[in-house]
């Protein structure tokens, strides 16, 4: 398969790229440009800004990625590692194929300020370690006190007093213990959660590290010892929660419901999930741990907010070196994990970090202290059999040893992969990177988008594209990833006036100050239209000129406009704060929440990507 990038040197500078996404038309040679690639928007309510202001030295680029190895390991594959990664889906197993293109963080000061049994779980057998874990969500039972107060039920310290409490609760006709097990990662975590004491014996430290270290030609099993006593474990946590075959398809949706209706007693949630709970639905609820036998041996289940890797490639460049050490030192400071995590529902894994704990942990406090915190064992395939293992025990398809054996046999299973079937060829790439006229990438995309929907106009917003434009094949998937995810497709007929008030809401500060454009790559990307904006000098921008075809765009005459893009980027109150004019948000339609089928059929077949245009000019 033919997997080569086109950097276009010949059109950057053509197109007076800069190498950074800042927008603006000035030359900054002078400065390091670092790219990140975000696990998730969430990162950018405050970390991104965060970290703009404490180096304002450095242009970042900032990229909404997709939160899985695989999406990493395509561009890879591909050469085009950004300098600093970002995924919370994540375990050293799955990255291991990527070691020889990451750097090695052992001697770092970072690395140095984490409690060794956390840092130990990301060390390569060679001792390399090549990723970081940011501050600990932190998962367990959620518990409505009311209603254990209500029905006259202490709340439970150990296994026994939770199992009792379950039973009782079920004798009184209120659900006891809910949780989503619909959903992967829910039932991973009641797996590992429910037997997390014996996980952390020697035994199950040892098969963990081995398990790590596997190689595509040595499978790791299940080990004799404590796996075995895992599922029986987990046999007794489904007679004890009183579940039966049907809460094998419980969502969110349900748990949440009854939860909230005070129908539900107990919920599998994170601290996070519980500050909601507490400050924002006004229910009396707190964290309790996974139980042991006693007090002593209660646990909470953790996993980074993300795990942070840098490319071997920065060492090349001795000022880009120096800036990227600088920004994680930046990252993993206190300030940084606050930012990073928004809130104070989380835990650090670092030795000078504290981060004062919310009221949510107040039954929980014990296990923080004692540092009774594990961390979740999460690769690829842990989630999807963890789900289909654990969903049949629920059903009572398996007893404990039956669920052993089928585990165990999904985990060794050397399964035969082929080749993704190729969607097209793409004989030319485009760069990423933004300069006076925009990004070639976004570009090219947009326009692809509005060629397959025969709309005059396409306007695109928020964090777009996750990539640049390669030149090479593209599977269904590889497709879907080169699309923001979330980027929803809304379709209306606008006149040139209302397509101006369209483009300022995009563009303008609001009146009350807030910024629809949180960052400089997050500027509109038009097809079929260009614009002319300001680059203020404070981070915000202004609307000048639009334009149709070279002429001005006519106020009265109407046209078919195609929107790209994310809302809540810019009308949340968490990031731009700048909701859509009613008027305009009624006559745009939503018309598909998959951009990425749309770009896929509007290829299929060998078609190519759209030739980009020259759809944005900086005027002073």
């Amino acid at each position: 398969m033919k997997r080569g990038f086109v950097c276009l040197l010949l059109l950057a500078v053509l197109l007076g790229l800069t190498g950074c996404a800042d927008g603006g038309p000035e030359e900054r040679a002078d400065r390091v440009s670092i790219t990140m690639h975000l696990w998730d928007k969430s990162m950018c309510r405050e970390l991104t800004l965060w970290l703009e202001q404490q180096f304002p030295e450095i242009d970042f680029t900032f990229v909404v990625g997709y939160n899985t190895m695989d999406y990493y390991t395509d561009l890879y594959e591909r050469g085009a590692l950004p300098d600093i990664i970002t995924c919370r889906r994540f375990s050293l197993n799955d990255a291991s194929h990527m070691s020889g293109m990451l750097m090695d963080l052992s001697r770092t000061e970072v690395a140095g300020t984490f409690y060794d049994s956390y840092i130990e779980n990301n060390r390569e057998t060679s001792g390399a370690i090549r990723w970081l874990p940011m501050c600990a969500e932190v998962d367990g039972y959620i518990a409505n006190l009311d209603l254990f107060e209500r029905c006259g039920i202490p709340v439970p310290t150990n296994y026994a007093e939770f199992a009792q409490a379950c039973r009782r609760f079920e004798e009184l006709g209120v659900c006891a213990y809910v949780n989503d097990y619909r959903e992967d990662y829910s039932c991973m975590e009641a797996l590992q959660g429910c037997a997390i004491p014996e996980l952390m014996t020697i035994e199950g430290t040892m098969w963990r590290t081995q398990y790590e270290s596997e190689t595509p030609d040595q499978q790791v099993g299940l080990d004799g010892v404590v796996w075995p006593e895992v599922f029986g474990r987990f046999a007794q946590y489904i007679g004890d929660t009183c579940l039966t075959p049907g809460d094998a398809d419980t969502d969110l949706g349900i748990v949440k419901t009854s939860f909230l209706g005070g129908t539900a007693a107990i919920m599998r949630g994170t601290a996070s999930d519980c500050v909601v709970l507490r400050e924002i639905e006004g229910l009396n609820c707190v964290m309790l741990p996974y139980f042991g036998e006693t007090a002593e041996d209660n646990w909470l289940l953790t996993y980074p907010t993300f795990q942070v890797a840098v490319s071997q490639a920065v060492q090349a460049d001795r000022d880009k070196a120096d800036a990227v050490r600088r920004v994680l030192e930046a990252m993993f400071s206190e300030e940084g994990q606050r930012r990073a995590a928004t809130s104070n529902a989380v835990l650090s894994y670092n030795k000078n970090v504290n981060i004062d704990l919310s009221e949510a942990f107040s039954q929980v406090s014990d296990c923080v202290s004692r540092n009774h915190l594990y961390m979740r064992l999460a690769s690829t395939e842990m989630f999807s059999v963890s789900r289909d293992v654990v969903q049949k025990m629920i059903r009572g398809e398996y007893d404990a040893q039956g669920a052993y054996d089928d585990f165990n046999a999904q985990l060794t299973a050397v399964s035969e992969t082929q080749a993704p079937e190729v969607i097209t060829t793409q004989r030319t790439g485009y760069a990423y990177e933004a300069g006076a006229h925009g990004s070639p990438a976004a570009s090219a995309v947009l326009g692809t988008i509005r060629r397959q929907s025969g709309d005059a106009i396409a306007i695109g917003y928020s964090s777009l594209i996750t990539a640049p434009v390669f030149e090479g094949d593209y599977s269904a998937q590889q497709l879907g990833w080169l699309v923001a995810n979330r980027a929803l497709i809304r379709r209306g007929e606008l006149t040139g006036a209302e397509i101006r008030r369209l483009m300022a809401w995009l563009i303008n500060p609001a009146e009350d100050g807030s910024n629809p454009v949180r960052h400089s790559n997050l500027l509109p990307v038009t097809s079929g239209l260009a614009y002319t904006a300001a680059d203020n000098g404070d981070g915000t921008y202004s609307l000048r000129e639009l334009t149709v075809g070279g002429k001005p765009l006519s106020d009265d005459a109407v046209y078919p406009v195609l929107m790209l893009g994310d809302n809540s980027f810019i009308e949340s109150n968490i990031y731009g704060n700048c909701p859509m004019p009613a008027d305009l948000k009624e006559k745009m339609t939503l018309e598909s929440d998959r951009a990425s089928a749309v770009l896929t059929a509007a290829l299929e077949g060998g078609g190519q990507m759209a030739e980009p245009e020259a759809y944005r000019t900086f005027v002073r």
